[in-house]
């Protein structure tokens, strides 16, 4: 039986933290109601400290999901908690979400303080925020760049006070994946009680590896991936929801299983992009204008015959109709024949020869050739020829 890996998204948090990627309360209320339909197991909804904004709209979302864990985030300070709390008074499953930095760097430059104190810390916030909700989940951040027994000393603390979820943020995407994974590993393997819990891994992009090291994490024992739609997040963002997903899906589907319908993937990916005015990069993996396409004619002739020669998604897996053939200058005679048949032209082995000669004279003089420039060298000829 496979083993279950839940999806925790935090688009409406860590997503919105993008410079620009400001949601209003209606637009983050429909992107809420989606992904909860779309089956991600937890939402983090914001960070209600931070502005009376963020405390309104988690309170919201609390009201309106019924099927998804509702999550607040907060620092190790008891102010963070108490209002984390009462923004979360609606939500049937509600989740505080504390902690405290736990490297070297976090604990001289961002607190001033020692380790021993990061501990006291740590312990606290998650013993207060038990006194509120059941549901516990603490993050040691910057996680990547702590060593791997004083990490374990800081977990070990958090599960004997109660965490539900254990997140180890790889903060800054410092880890590789070998690097990632073992840190879970270790923490599995070093932790008292930790079985009882949620490992969760929430990873950064800074050198491109927040993918790779969260399928590292859930190979070394982690349960939750904390991701975005289209990756978006801080600095260079976060693990995109819909990568991890197609990835366990596709690569471990034997081993690993989720709770998303993969066909709302590439519906919701332009939801999230057209209300946050943050465009998806054209070669973006699965959601990506080009993620379907086939340009060269090689490719192309390829994937007329059979998909799977160069697709190894089927499109509708994720929301997409269809396959793009886009005919360019390297496009050969099967793309050519197959999007004129698309148009109402079943060409002959002749008649494609002739046409093919008008298309590369001006599939040369542009970057694509349009259904509108192919029908009307199709009629110039035809004109002609017929």
């Amino acid at each position: 039986m496979a083993k279950q890996i839940k999806i925790f998204d935090t688009t409406l948090r860590d997503g919105e933290q993008v410079p620009g990627c400001k949601l209003n309360h209606r637009q983050k209320l429909v992107v809420a109601k989606q992904l909860e339909v779309l089956g991600v197991d937890v939402l983090e909804a914001g960070f209600p400290v931070s502005s009376p904004g963020d405390f309104s709209a988690v309170e919201m979302i609390s009201k309106e999901l019924r099927n998804t864990i509702v999550c607040a985030l907060s620092r190790s300070v008891e102010n963070d908690i108490k209002i984390a709390a009462e923004s979360l008074k609606y939500a049937k499953y509600p989740r505080i979400h504390t902690g405290i930095g736990t490297s070297p760097d976090h604990i001289k430059y961002k607190f001033n303080s020692s380790p021993d104190k990061i501990i006291d810390r740590a312990r606290a916030a998650v013993k207060y925020a038990k006194s509120f909700v059941e549901d516990v989940e603490f993050y040691a951040e910057d996680a990547g760049r702590t060593d791997n027994e004083y990490l374990a000393k800081v977990i070990q603390v958090a599960v004997d006070e109660g965490a539900t979820v254990l997140n180890i943020p790889d903060t800054t995407g410092y880890c590789m994946p070998d690097e990632y994974g073992a840190k879970i590993k270790y923490l599995v393997e070093n932790v008292r009680g930790i079985h009882k819990c949620d490992i969760s891994a929430h990873c950064h992009n800074d050198l491109g590896m927040a993918t790779a090291n969260s399928i590292a994490a859930v190979l070394g024992g982690a349960t939750q991936i904390e991701c975005t739609i289209n990756g978006i997040g801080e600095r260079a963002g976060n693990t995109a929801l819909e990568e991890v997903v197609m990835i366990l899906t596709h690569r471990y589907k034997d081993i690993f299983e989720t709770n998303i319908k993969t066909p709302m993937l590439n519906p919701l990916s332009r939801l999230v992009s057209e209300s946050m005015s943050m465009p998806v990069q054209a070669n973006k993996a699965i959601v990506g204008d080009n993620a379907f396409a086939h340009s060269s004619g090689i490719h192309q002739d390829g994937v007329i015959k059979h998909r799977a020669n160069y697709e190894i998604i089927d499109p509708r897996e994720v929301g997409v109709d269809q396959s793009k053939i886009v005919l360019t200058a390297r496009s050969g005679r099967a793309a050519l024949a197959y999007r004129s048949k698309n148009i109402g032209f079943d060409l002959s082995k002749d008649e494609l020869d002739i046409v093919y000669q008008k298309f590369i004279t001006v599939a040369d003089q542009q970057a694509e050739i349009t259904d509108t420039d192919l029908n009307l060298i199709l009629r110039s000829i035809f004109k002609k020829v017929i």
